[in-house]
């Protein structure tokens, strides 16, 4: 389905502008065509049919949900739905007070957290597009097994007073919420608000990703990356998951970058572990959550993903290796 795309960058690069296949240039092109609008048509297709389908789920319904469940229910609970409800970082303050204030311990508020950037829908179908459905499987496997063992290590350390005191002390959700329209056109309505604004927000990273993806394409020999990158040398991991926190982008947005690297002959847990670092502890996204944790609690809470992401990484290229 997907080959539509590369006839459409071949028409493109080889026929009406003329490049020559092998050229460095060429090929960087090729991948920058190919894969804009590939994403882009999947972007656009994908958030819509989950807007539809999430039509009826707003983030206090998903409050509601967790809200008085048992800790062996609530956690795998709150990750399953933060793997479907990939809400935005500006709703991760809101959302935690909410999940706070309902009553849910704070490691199932944090497993939320961690679930809900690392795993997304677009992500998910084009990692089973270029890694196979195998892999995506295991990745979201994988990301619901770090978000639950995060959210139980956060609540054995007892870290509730590293919370901004201010948070303990509204209270929301009082107010009766106005009821989602169900209807096929609030449906429909919704699906499109939601691919013009998560589209709209996060269009110029997945641009970025793209453009690193084509530059590595055609530019960065094989042969460097297989020998700085391969599973043999124990720091290219850890290294990725360093390299991730500063960067700022969804997990869509990397995954240029990703099929990129793998194409180069990086292993699959050393780019995966890049994208969990990107989506999940970012420098942007510790920003953000800063206006409702003290910096110890962040720390803790990014030294835990960091582990985690490492151990995933490590796991993944001796199971693919």
């Amino acid at each position: 389905m997907l080959e539509i795309f590369t006839k459409l960058a071949d028409w493109l690069v080889w026929g009406v502008f003329g490049l020559k296949p092998q050229s460095r240039f060429g090929e960087a092109v090729h991948f920058f065509i190919e894969d804009t609008a590939k994403i882009f048509t999947l972007l656009v297709i994908i958030v819509f049919a989950m807007g539809f389908l999430r039509a009826m789920i707003a983030p206090e319904k998903v409050r509601e949900l967790v809200a008085g469940k048992s800790r062996f229910v609530s956690y795998p609970l709150a990750v399953m739905l933060g793997a479907v409800t990939p809400f935005c970082s500006c709703s991760s303050v809101p959302l935690f007070i909410g999940f706070l204030e309902a009553g849910i311990p704070l490691g199932v508020t944090m497993a939320f957290l961690i679930a809900s950037p690392m795993i997304n829908e677009v992500a998910v179908v084009l990692l089973a597009a270029i890694l196979g459905w195998q892999v995506a499987a295991l990745y979201v496997v994988a990301g619901m097994t770090v978000g639950i063992i995060g959210g139980l290590l956060i609540e054995a350390l007892k870290l509730e007073k590293w919370v901004e005191e201010y948070v303990w002390q509204i209270r929301m959700g009082k107010v009766a919420m106005p009821e989602a329209d169900t209807s096929w056109k609030g449906r429909f309505d919704f699906a499109r608000r939601e691919v013009r604004e998560i589209v709209g927000r996060i269009w110029k990273y997945v641009l970025i990703g793209i453009a690193v993806g084509a530059f590595l394409h055609g530019y960065v020999p094989k042969a460097w990356l297989a020998e700085h990158a391969s599973a043999d040398n124990w720091l290219a991991v850890p290294l990725a998951a360093l390299i991730g926190i500063p960067l700022y982008s969804s997990a869509s947005g990397v995954i240029p970058v990703v099929e990129s690297l793998l194409a180069k002959g990086v292993p699959v847990g050393t780019v995966l572990t890049l994208m969990m670092s990107v989506a999940a502890i970012s420098l942007p996204e510790m920003i953000i959550l800063r206006k409702v944790l003290k910096p110890q609690l962040i720390a803790t809470f990014a030294g835990i993903l960091f582990v985690a992401f490492i151990m995933v990484g490590y796991l993944f290229n001796g199971l693919f290796a």
